[in-house]
């Protein structure tokens, strides 16, 4: 059963990948933002409230809505404590540590932002995060304030759940070592 629902969350990430590409998906964080927020207020239950949280917390963030995106981060984390067995689970305890610490570090708080990323690093992982890898904005945040040690526990901790990395996090832990911001490319919009 659980590999199942495996399956039919990569579909459904699939699904969206495509709608993403072929034009019914949001491309701008404006417009992730207000699909985010109508899925959120759409939402008939905490299970499907759930599902939209953490896409809620990383858009509010973007859109420069920095209290409205810790909100969302810490509900994404409560509710993910009852939800441990959904597809979603991983999902949220990334997303919900990664955009607690992008909020911490614009307050100021590079010890705050570091704790969190390392806390995001120990998702168990999800059909997202196993296959396409996570959102590495925090990282490319923390390794913009040389905070490379950090950040390489963090990619050491993604190869965990990350199966379909192919060598990216080695390359992108070189480059952090030696001082330069890898480019992340589409993991810094997931």
């Amino acid at each position: 059963m659980k590999h199942l629902v495996g399956l039919l969350a990569t579909a459904l990430t699939l699904a969206t990948i495509g709608c993403f590409l072929f034009g019914s998906y949001p491309t701008t964080w404006e417009g992730r933002y207000k699909k985010a927020l109508a899925d959120l207020h759409a939402a008939p239950d905490d299970l499907h409230r759930f599902y939209a949280l953490d896409d809620a917390a990383k858009a509010s963030f973007e859109v420069g809505k920095t209290e409205e995106a810790q909100e969302y981060a810490r509900q994404a984390l409560d509710l993910a404590s009852r939800f441990r067995d959904d597809w979603n689970y991983g999902n949220a305890i990334h997303d919900g540590h990664m955009v607690l610490g992008r909020v911490a570090l614009r307050n100021g708080d590079v010890n705050a932002a570091k704790q969190e990323l390392l806390e995001a690093g120990k998702t168990p992982g999800s059909p997202q995060l196993n296959s396409f890898g996570p959102n590495m904005s925090l990282a490319k945040d923390l390794l913009e304030r040389k905070e490379a040690d950090t950040v390489v526990a963090y990619f050491d901790l993604c190869r965990k759940f990350w199966e379909m990395e192919d060598g990216k996090l080695r390359r992108w832990s070189v480059l952090a070592k030696g001082g330069e911001i890898p480019d992340f490319e589409a993991n810094l919009v997931y």
